[in-house]
């Protein structure tokens, strides 16, 4: 057995979550939200409608886009948007510590059988 769970920042609907996060480590790791997509195995459209979507609940902008021309164009995080997410993952790891000791604490004695075994 083992425990499951999922986190999101509410805020005028589901504001902002792991996939999200997970885009954003992409833009920052690569300096496209195109990139960031394709390495996630998801369409830069529906990068984009997530973010955007995240943006409007928000109402701050989580990119600053370039678009184009002689560089290439590409997108970084704003201030904002590197507070948000610095936060969401400090959120996230402490909350992971607390689920782990909780679960451990009512579960210690549930053991998944090994293969083979009932």
């Amino acid at each position: 057995m083992r425990l499951s769970y999922k986190i999101w920042l509410e805020y005028r609907g589901r504001a902002f979550g792991d996939g999200p996060a997970r885009l954003l480590d992409g833009v920052e790791q690569w300096g496209s939200l195109r990139t960031a997509a394709q390495e996630l195995g998801m369409s830069y459209n529906k990068a984009w409608r997530i973010l955007h979507a995240a943006e409007e609940r928000l109402g701050f902008a989580l990119l600053d886009r370039s678009v184009g021309g002689s560089l290439g164009g590409g997108s970084h995080l704003p201030s904002e948007a590197q507070d948000l997410l610095r936060r969401y993952r400090a959120l996230a790891t402490d909350a992971e510590e607390a689920l782990r000791a909780v679960f451990e604490k009512h579960f210690a004695d549930w053991q998944d059988p090994t293969p083979g075994e009932l």
